[in-house]
C-alpha cells in the first residue's frame, strides 16, 4: 500500500463523529490551556490544572514536548512525558480534548508513535490532537541521547513521520500499510490499534518557515498554528498556507488557524505584577508580546487577533501551572466576552 495522501480526499472520507469533534468555525474563538513541564511541573501539577480546565469550560489541555528546561531554572522535579502525561490525563478527565504543541519528530520512531497516539485517542474516547514539529531545540536531544540532524534532514523525517503516521491511522482495518522512504521503511503494517477519530486525531502543524512548513500544513494540516508571534508576522504565514494549499487543490477554508501567547492577567495592575513577577517576566513586555493586563485589556487584544489573523483557536500558555486562580479569571471574566 502506497502512502496515504492527507489532503482534500482524507478530510472528505472523515467520519461525521470525527467531523463534529472539530466542531464548526464560528465568530466565536475558543480558548486553550497550554502548558510548558519541562519548566518545572509534576504529572500530578498538570492533572489539577488539566481537571479544573474542564471544570471552568475550556476547551482543550495542551502541553509541550520537551524533556529539558529552557533558560535559568532547574526544571525540577524533572521533565514528564507528553504521550505517558496524556494516557493517564485520558482516564481522569472526560470532556477536554489533549493534545501536543507540539512532538517532536525526532524523539520517537512513526510506528510506534501512532501505536501510542492511537491508543491515547482510544483511552480518551475521541479526544486527541496530534501536533507534530521537526524538534529544535539542540541541548535536549544531546542531554538524553537523542539524534539531532541538521534541519534539512530534520524536515526530512517530519514530512516521512507525517506520511507514515496518517498512513497507518488510515488503513482500514484487514488491509496492511507499507513504506518505502529513506528513513523510515515498514512491510505489510496492519495499522492497529485504530484511534476512535477516523481516519485520524486532528494533525495540528504550525511554525514560521516560509516554504517546506506551508507546503507540509497545506498537505497533512488540520489546523495551522503559529506560536508567540504578532498579528502581522502570522498573518503574512497564514497566507502562506493558503497559497500552499491552493497549489494542492485543497480548499483553505478546511483549515483551522490558531496561535499561543503567554497568558498574565490581573484584576488591576498590582496582580498582573505578581503574575508576572511569578513567570519571571515584565508587565510591559508581557503586554508587548503577549496576553496581559486586565481582562479588558486581553479581550481587546483577542479580538484584534480574530479580526485581523482570522483565528479560530487561541492557546493561553499557563507557565504558573500552580495558580488556578488564573485560569478562573480568565474563564469568568474574559471568555463570555468572547461570543
Amino acid at each position: 500500500m502506497t502512502p496515504t495522501p492527507i489532503g482534500p480526499a482524507r478530510r472528505a472520507g472523515r467520519s461525521d463523529d470525527a467531523s463534529r469533534s472539530l466542531g464548526c468555525v464560528t465568530d466565536s474563538l475558543t480558548l486553550r490551556i497550554f502548558t510548558e513541564p519541562q519548566q518545572g511541573a509534576s504529572y500530578d501539577d498538570l492533572l489539577r490544572l488539566a481537571r479544573h480546565a474542564e471544570t471552568t469550560g475550556y476547551d482543550a489541555f495542551f502541553r509541550s514536548d520537551h524533556y529539558l528546561v529552557m533558560g535559568d531554572g532547574n526544571g525540577l522535579p524533572g521533565p514528564t512525558d507528553a504521550w505517558v502525561t496524556l494516557g493517564a490525563l485520558a482516564r481522569e478527565t472526560s470532556t477536554i480534548r489533549l493534545g501536543t504543541l507540539v512532538t517532536a519528530a525526532t524523539f520517537r520512531l512513526p510506528g510506534p508513535l501512532a501505536v501510542a497516539v492511537a491508543q491515547v485517542d482510544q483511552m480518551s474516547g475521541g479526544r486527541v490532537e496530534f501536533g507534530l514539529g521537526t524538534g529544535w531545540y539542540a541541548r535536549e536531544h544531546s542531554a538524553y541521547g537523542i539524534p539531532f540532524p541538521p534541519v534539512g534532514e530534520r524536515f526530512d523525517v517530519f514530512t516521512e513521520q507525517l506520511e507514515v503516521i496518517t498512513g497507518l491511522w488510515a488503513t482500514e482495518e484487514g488491509g496492511t500499510f507499507s513504506y518505502d522512504g529513506e528513513h523510515y521503511q515498514l512491510v505489510d503494517s496492519p495499522g492497529l490499534p485504530k484511534p476512535v477519530q477516523r481516519p485520524g486525531p486532528p494533525v495540528v502543524i504550525g511554525g514560521s518557515g516560509r516554504k517546506r512548513t506551508p507546503r507540509l500544513a497545506a498537505r497533512f494540516a488540520d489546523e495551522f498554528n503559529l506560536p508567540f508571534v504578532d498579528v502581522d508576522t502570522a498573518i503574512a504565514q497564514f497566507d502562506r498556507v493558503r497559497a500552499a494549499a491552493v497549489d494542492v487543490g485543497r480548499d483553505p477554508a478546511e483549515l483551522r488557524w490558531s496561535a499561543a501567547q503567554v497568558l498574565c492577567v490581573g484584576r488591576d495592575d498590582a496582580e498582573v505584577a505578581r503574575r508576572a513577577e511569578a513567570i519571571d517576566r515584565k508587565p510591559a513586555e508581557l503586554r508587548e508580546n503577549g496576553l496581559a493586563g486586565s481582562p479588558a485589556e486581553v479581550v481587546d487584544k483577542l479580538g484584534r487577533w480574530r479580526e485581523r489573523g482570522g483565528i479560530d483557536r487561541m492557546y493561553l500558555q499557563v507557565l504558573d501551572v500552580t495558580d488556578l486562580e488564573h485560569i478562573e479569571l480568565v474563564a469568568a471574566e474574559v471568555v463570555p466576552q468572547l461570543g
